[in-house]
């Protein structure tokens, strides 16, 4: 079983990944987007998890310009756009997540972005994602922070 932020992230990759396939921007979400993710083997994804997907794509939206700069600086010799379009938006998902999100910790971005990799990316996506997103928390300051309690 899939924990409910597991599955917002999940939902919010397919929302950003099926924004690259069609070149247009990540839709706003809305409360009808998400049920065109929903798996037909399993339960729709809760409304918590469906509210935290929403904020991972507008997130993103909003600063994405900032969020790939700091990929495009930590993935050495990789221009963004010949990643692959699942390990991009990994990426700026788990750099989202590390540039704003205080209260989750950078060990849990970063492993919930390597997990993710491990069930939709290639061989490699888990230790190119872990490798990325590692820099981009250096980078971010995000290792030193404490979150919140």
């Amino acid at each position: 079983m899939t924990g409910t932020r597991r599955r917002g992230r999940e939902l919010a990759l397919q929302a950003l990944y099926q924004a690259d396939v069609t070149s247009g921007e990540p839709p706003i979400p809305a409360p009808d987007l998400w049920r065109h993710f929903d798996e037909p083997e399993s339960a729709p994804a809760p409304d918590d998890a469906r509210a935290f997907a929403s904020e991972l794509v507008t997130g993103v939206r909003a600063r994405r310009e900032r969020i790939d700069a700091l990929i495009g600086d930590a993935a050495e010799h990789w221009r963004l756009e010949r990643l692959s379009q699942i390990d991009r938006n990994i990426l700026r998902i788990g750099a989202y997540e590390l540039l704003c999100r205080p209260d989750v910790p950078a060990t849990v971005a970063i492993d919930e972005a390597i997990e993710i990799a491990k069930r939709f990316g290639n061989d490699e996506s888990a230790t190119f994602v872990n490798g990325v997103l590692d820099h981009v928390a250096t980078a971010v300051g995000a290792k030193e922070r404490q979150p919140a309690r």
